[in-house]
């Protein structure tokens, strides 16, 4: 039987039922937190959805994967790195990253920014 998280969002705070909020703040990483909405707990064998948050000011890594991502923009503006041009977006906004495309996301405002972020399941890429 599948999953529901309820959205139970409330004064701009994005959060959902029965899914934990996990700080992301490192040396390649600042003011990020990260949810993951749907993935192994849930049974899903073939992707994670994730909703990433960055506070003003933050940003995510500077990567590249095997894998690509399919990323849609929910709150704020902000500016993602693919390959070597940085972009703005904002709400609604759709980015693909391709496989082993650097990349990382920005938040360049005084608002959070955040974003759904799904990728295949790890254990299944080569």
């Amino acid at each position: 039987m599948g999953t529901v998280h309820r959205f139970k969002g409330k004064d701009k705070k994005f959060n959902w039922e029965n899914v934990s909020i996990e700080s992301y703040d490192s040396s390649k990483m600042k003011r990020v937190t990260k949810r993951v909405l749907i993935g192994k707990k849930e049974g899903a064998p073939y992707f994670v959805m994730r909703y990433f948050e960055i506070e003003p000011k933050g940003w995510t890594s500077l990567d590249k994967h095997p894998h690509d991502h399919g990323v849609i923009v929910l709150k704020g503006k902000g500016k993602v790195l693919l390959g070597n041009e940085e972009i703005e977006v904002s709400f609604g906004d759709a980015i693909h990253v391709p496989p082993n495309e650097l990349h990382q996301f920005k938040n360049t405002e005084e608002e959070p920014f955040g974003f759904i972020c799904v990728i295949p399941n790890k254990e299944l890429v080569h």
